[in-house]
């Protein structure tokens, strides 16, 4: 599947209601961004079933406010709901389709299992 835009209305339905979201956070004037988008549109293609999102920092800038982006492009990924990576910085094509594979592998119940862990040793 291609790369979507997503804005912030419908940010929280695309998040709750897919599996796995790797999102680009990018902007028009930005030459490391427009080197990126071709790499990321291409590793789209090869995982249909992941949501390749893009989200434009000039026009989406609460969102990029939310996730404190400091530099673009910068690569967030959701699994089940649950943010599972951020990276600024364009990722070699490789490094992305290493980073899908291993995303769609990743075991969400140990991850919840460590959130849990570290919220409760933050809270005694």
């Amino acid at each position: 599947m291609a790369a979507v835009n997503i804005t912030e209305p419908e940010f929280a339905e695309i998040i709750e209601n897919n599996e796995l979201i790797i999102l680009d956070f990018w902007a028009e004037w930005c030459g490391p961004c427009k080197a990126y988008g071709p790499v990321y549109e291409r590793v789209s293609e090869e995982f249909p079933d992941v949501v390749f999102g893009k989200i434009n920092t000039e026009s989406e800038q609460a969102l990029a406010g939310y996730f404190n982006v400091r530099s673009i492009p910068t690569t967030v990924a959701f699994k089940e709901g649950v943010g599972v990576f951020s990276q600024p910085g364009a990722l070699p094509e490789e490094a992305l389709k290493d980073l899908v594979i291993q995303l769609q592998n990743l075991n969400m119940d140990e991850v919840r299992a460590a959130i849990e862990e570290e919220n409760n040793t933050e809270t005694e």
